[in-house]
């Protein structure tokens, strides 16, 4: 699915909110493991707490983007197709800059993506069964938190070098 033409109806606009979902999913996922993964001589309070705030985060926006889906009048793609779309390109590196540079990645990868899709819909005419200006208001607070998350693993990977 290309976020390149504006959002054309209900239908497309849940299955990329789908797919916002499972992006935050895995960012979850990961911020998880990767706390976990991390040795007793690799514990650091910055950097755990970090992670944490980045899952809590995206289970927060996972919500968010959730009840968008709930209230469109389109038919949403089975939640697994869309995972099945997302799982495959996400691996987890357990080493301390790896876990940086990973949840970068994802942070940017998920501003990258809310960007896109705010883009698509500002440039589509279509009136959506769900208000367009809490939906973009939604989708801008969302993209402002991924952008914030970039700067917090920007800042701690400057600091530790």
């Amino acid at each position: 699915m290309s976020l390149s033409y504006p959002v054309a109806s209900d239908h497309q606009l849940a299955r990329l909110l789908q797919i916002g979902m499972v992006l935050e999913e895995v960012v979850e996922a990961r911020a998880y493991k990767h706390a976990e993964s991390l040795a007793p001589a690799d514990r650091d309070v910055e950097l755990e707490a970090l992670l944490e705030d980045a899952a809590e985060e995206s289970a927060d926006h996972r919500a968010e983007l959730e009840a968008l889906v709930d209230e469109l009048e389109g038919d949403p793609v089975a939640y697994e197709e869309i995972e099945e779309l997302v799982a495959a390109r996400y691996e987890a590196d357990t080493d301390t800059d790896g876990v940086l540079y990973d949840q970068l990645a994802n942070e940017e990868t998920a501003y990258k993506f809310y960007d896109d899709l705010i883009e698509a819909i500002e440039g589509s005419d279509v009136r959506f069964s769900i208000d367009r200006d809490r939906l973009l208001t939604t989708l801008r607070d969302v993209r402002e938190d991924e952008a914030e998350g970039v700067e917090d693993v920007t800042r701690l990977m400057e600091a530790r070098e």
